[in-house]
């Protein structure tokens, strides 16, 4: 039975680039927020989510993300019942491939937000990818080509690294990826010896 080891960390910290390094020596990774978009094109699942909105959120045969992100972000309420649309199907999803992937001594399960939704409580060990602030919000307004603002509205509304640290078996701090890359391997053999 593998271990299940979450992977988070807040906008901008890197934790994508992290799980790849893991990735590559190995470990299987199963990135939450893709699979949830894979799982969010299902036909059932577009039409319960369709149903929890007044307007249309539909572009063709796919939900409109973007309209749906903007219209949850003003409305908690519907952001909880997408949330119990969406989240049930990703456990699903995960239980299943990690039946597949239970010859390995430990998985990954990278999610944004494993604090936030519980998701730390299905994990054995948890490792948090941390970066200063200016640090993220100067990858984020790069990558998502976004205003200093924006970027500083999403970390604000984040739970805060110090909240996330006590909570976590590993800190990744994400500045130099030579440093990292050895943080990886040192945690690997560390989770393969423990256990």
């Amino acid at each position: 039975m593998a271990l299940i080891v979450g992977l988070t960390g807040g906008i901008g910290s890197g934790k994508t680039t992290v799980a790849k390094m893991f990735e590559a020596e190995g470990i299987p990774i199963y990135i939450a927020d893709e699979r949830a978009k894979q799982i969010m094109d299902r036909k059932g699942v577009v039409d319960a989510v369709q149903a929890i909105f007044e307007e249309n959120v539909r572009i063709g045969e796919v939900l409109d993300r973007k309209k749906i992100r903007e219209i949850v972000f003003e409305n908690k309420q519907l952001l909880t019942k997408l949330n119990n649309i969406v989240h049930p199907e990703v456990k699903k999803d995960f239980e299943q491939w990690k039946h597949k992937n239970d010859v390995f001594p430990f998985v990954i399960k990278e999610s944004a937000v494993l604090f936030e939704n519980n998701l730390n409580k299905s994990c054995d060990l948890v490792i948090l990818v941390t970066a200063p602030e200016e640090v993220r919000i100067n990858r984020v307004m790069e990558r998502d080509k976004v205003s200093f603002d924006n970027v500083k509205s999403i970390i604000n509304n984040q739970m805060k690294d110090s909240d996330k640290i006590p909570l976590s078996d590993y800190v990744i701090t994400n500045i130099n990826k030579d440093l990292v890359k050895k943080e990886v391997k040192m945690i690997i053999n560390d989770i393969i010896f423990k256990n």
